[in-house]
């Protein structure tokens, strides 16, 4: 967790949204954005302003010997990104907001196949998973990577995964991208009014496939008979 979400806005719509400079030049809504795949993220320029800016998913440190392992660093536990020698630098002082319009996670069903999940706001806002970016340079080339934090599911949310990311309310937007003097204070869970707005959604099986998209792998699907949310899944 979190290993697939949707970001579907486009630069200019989220711009407006987070009050940002688009640096982009734009790009297409992705439905089933999976590890390395490249997405939009909110983050502070050298002058102080909000920047949007296209990102690879999985960080990679600066000191890292190839891209090879971006795949696995995709999200950072909230409990131990402070001291973590990968994350901790970039929890200090790169910190993002990355744009979604939500999250999936699978479930095993008893008869042993999955059924997956879309988790996402009912009024349609969009959300905003706590990040932290780097910049990883190769051959004269500097590649922008983040990774999205998780923290404990709790509520509902914890019958489909034990993790989930760190949502951050627009009130907590310009505390998490600023300079602080209490860190640990950034890591607080959502509050549960921010909780109770998300949908748990059923949605196709064939937003397992990396290959597909389009706006029908959020579309609402009756679940299996009989299932359970026992021992999800990702891959």
């Amino acid at each position: 967790m979190c290993g697939r979400y949707a970001t579907t806005r486009s630069a200019g719509d989220l711009s407006a949204v987070f009050e940002s400079t688009d640096s982009t030049g734009g790009f297409g809504p992705d439905f089933n954005l999976a590890p390395t795949d490249p997405a939009p993220l909110v983050r502070l320029a050298p002058e102080g302003h909000r920047l949007l800016s296209l990102g690879r998913w999985g960080l990679l440190p600066p000191w890292s010997r190839s891209p090879a392992g971006a795949a696995r660093m995709i999200n950072a536990r909230a409990e131990t990104v402070a001291t973590s020698r990968a994350y901790a630098p970039s929890f200090a002082r790169r910190r993002c907001l990355v744009p979604a319009d939500g999250w999936y996670e699978w479930v095993r069903r008893p008869d042993g196949g999955r059924q997956p999940y879309f988790m996402t706001p009912r009024d349609g806002s969009v959300l905003a998973f706590a990040g932290i970016w780097s910049v990883w340079e190769s051959a004269g080339a500097a590649r922008l990577t983040f990774s999205v934090l998780t923290t404990a599911a709790v509520g509902e949310l914890a019958e489909v995964h034990d993790r989930m990311p760190l949502l951050l309310s627009p009130e907590r937007w310009a505390a998490w991208l600023g300079p602080t003097d209490e860190p640990a204070a950034l890591l607080a869970p959502p509050d549960a009014g921010q909780l109770a707005g998300l949908e748990i959604r059923p949605v196709p099986a064939a937003v397992g496939d990396v290959r597909n998209d389009g706006p029908e792998l959020i579309a609402r699907v009756a679940p299996a008979a009989g299932e359970t949310a026992a021992e999800p899944t990702l891959f």
